[in-house]
């Protein structure tokens, strides 16, 4: 029983790095896709938008898994667990659509400067987020 309970509390203390190392997979692969879907097909190519509505879709999707499987290792239910995963990501995409011209046009930081500021608090945020809300741990489980 104790040895359970001291890999439960291992697992939990390698979830930062986990957490870090899904983002870093994550990143590369939503640069990746959104590219790959322009030049994989001309129609695409032509409907740019649709392709990144592809891309963003199928990206969130294979974020989801890495976080529910490789990070948290979840067993919770999967619907709620998607609802409060892509919740949380559709929310930081307004609040970036409204805070990016802010910190641009009135706080006169340099897009780049406000986007990566935007995105490190995203990161810190989400951290918590999906520790606390989108796979909490209810119940015995590690």
């Amino acid at each position: 029983m104790g040895r359970v309970v001291t890999a439960g509390v291992a697992g939990r203390a390698q979830r930062p790095l986990r957490f870090l190392v899904a983002g870093a997979a994550n990143t590369m692969f939503g640069l990746g896709i959104y590219p790959l879907l322009l030049w994989s097909s001309d129609a695409l190519h032509h409907h740019y938008l649709l392709a990144l509505g592809i891309a963003q879709a199928v990206s969130l999707c294979f974020a989801f898994a890495t976080y529910k499987l490789g990070v948290f290792r979840s067993r919770g239910n999967l619907a709620r667990e998607f609802g409060a995963f892509s919740g949380f990501y559709l929310f930081n995409y307004a609040a970036n659509w409204a805070a990016l011209p802010l910190l641009v046009e009135i706080a006169g930081l340099p897009p780049a400067i406000a986007q990566l500021g935007f995105t490190a608090l995203l990161i810190i945020g989400s951290w918590f987020w999906h520790n606390h809300v989108t796979f909490r741990q209810t119940g015995g489980r590690a």
